[in-house]
C-alpha cells in the first residue's frame, strides 16, 4: 500500500493495530505483519495515492480485531455489519487515507 510517511504508518500499524514490523526498517518500505495478515507499504509522494487505494482483508479473526480495535479506541473504525454481499465487514482509514476492509462470512462470527 502507499505511504507518504513509512515513519508514520509504522507507528499506526504498530501502536494502534498491533502489528509487529517485519525486517529491517527502511525510509521506503515497510513490511507489517499481525498473525497470519501481512501489508507491505511502499513510499509515495503522491499523497492523494493512499486516498484512493483500499485492500481487502478476510478471515476467522475479523470478530476478535473488530473487539479489540474498539477497545483500543482506534480513530475511523467503522461498525462490524452485515452488507448486502453476505459479508459481514469493518472499515478503518489509516492515517494517510488507505482503506483497510476487514470480512467474514457471517457464520464464521
Amino acid at each position: 500500500m502507499p505511504s507518504p510517511d513509512i515513519g508514520e504508518s509504522r507507528d499506526f500499524y504498530r501502536d494502534r493495530l498491533g502489528f509487529d514490523v517485519i525486517g529491517p526498517e527502511m525510509d521506503d518500505y515497510l513490511i507489517v505483519r499481525r498473525g497470519e495478515i501481512e501489508i507491505h507499504f511502499w513510499k509515495t509522494d503522491d499523497r492523494k495515492l493512499p486516498e484512493v487505494t483500499s485492500c481487502y482483508i478476510r478471515g476467522g479473526e475479523v470478530p476478535a480485531l473488530h473487539a479489540e480495535f474498539s477497545a483500543r479506541g482506534v480513530e475511523r473504525l467503522s461498525s462490524f455489519t452485515a452488507r448486502p454481499w453476505n459479508m459481514k465487514e469493518f472499515y478503518i482509514h489509516d492515517p494517510h487515507g488507505n482503506l483497510l476492509r476487514f470480512g467474514c462470512a457471517p457464520e464464521e462470527t
